[in-house]
């Protein structure tokens, strides 16, 4: 697994703002769904018998003669938001497209609402101050689950992250590093102190209701 440097980062946004000049085109149509995890186990010890996982996928997955996903690509939303703030034109618009860079002809796109967001289970479906609490680790094992029991994909062509998900594509990458071709973290500074941002989350998500 190679990430991916700033500087081609800076690149990448570069060629979408491009893209978004020269490319718009008709928004292709997303697939939703959920995957339920039952029993999982957070790292405070807490456990939750069911957890719904929200996803919105474009494409199809493609494997090789070994049963090895060859065109995955995953992209993981910031804080607060959830899979849909990449389904509009700004976005989908300019990458998902015939001929654009993640067309979906040719790749699988899965973008996840992480646990506490979106559509997927959060302290506001019920449980409140009684959600138990987590942080940016248990969002990514949920995340690998979603992957490999969900959807079935067991390799990552590319893994991309904004904000929160920029973090979480850092936590990608240590923990399964095997698992993905490249990582490219969007809007985050590789120097960001993981456990302060772990912290966090676990401040903001795990104790307030959403």
């Amino acid at each position: 697994m190679k990430p991916v440097s700033f500087p081609g980062a800076v690149v990448f946004t570069v060629l979408l703002m491009l893209a978004g000049a020269v490319c718009a085109q008709e928004l292709p149509k997303p697939t939703e769904g959920d995957f339920v995890v039952h029993n999982f186990r957070f790292r405070s010890g807490e456990e939750l018998p069911e957890m719904k996982l929200h996803y919105t996928t474009y494409g199809k997955s493609v494997a090789d003669g070994n049963g090895h996903v060859t065109n995955a690509v995953m992209v993981l939303h910031g804080t607060t938001g959830s899979a849909q703030q990449f389904t509009g034109e700004r976005f989908a618009g300019v990458l998902f497209g015939p001929g654009q860079l993640l067309d979906a002809s040719r790749y699988f796109i899965i973008l996840p609402d992480a646990v506490g967001h979106g559509h997927s289970t959060k302290p506001s479906d019920g449980l409140h101050a009684k959600f138990p609490h987590y942080d940016y680790d248990d969002m990514v094992e949920a995340q690998h689950l979603l992957l490999t029991e969900g959807l079935k994909v067991n390799h990552l062509r590319l893994l991309m992250g904004t904000s929160m998900g920029c973090m979480h594509s850092w936590i990608w990458a240590e923990t399964y590093p095997d698992f993905m071709d490249a990582v490219m973290p969007l809007g985050m500074s590789a120097r960001t102190d993981r456990r302060t941002q772990s912290d966090d989350a676990q401040d903001d998500y795990g104790f307030y209701p959403h």
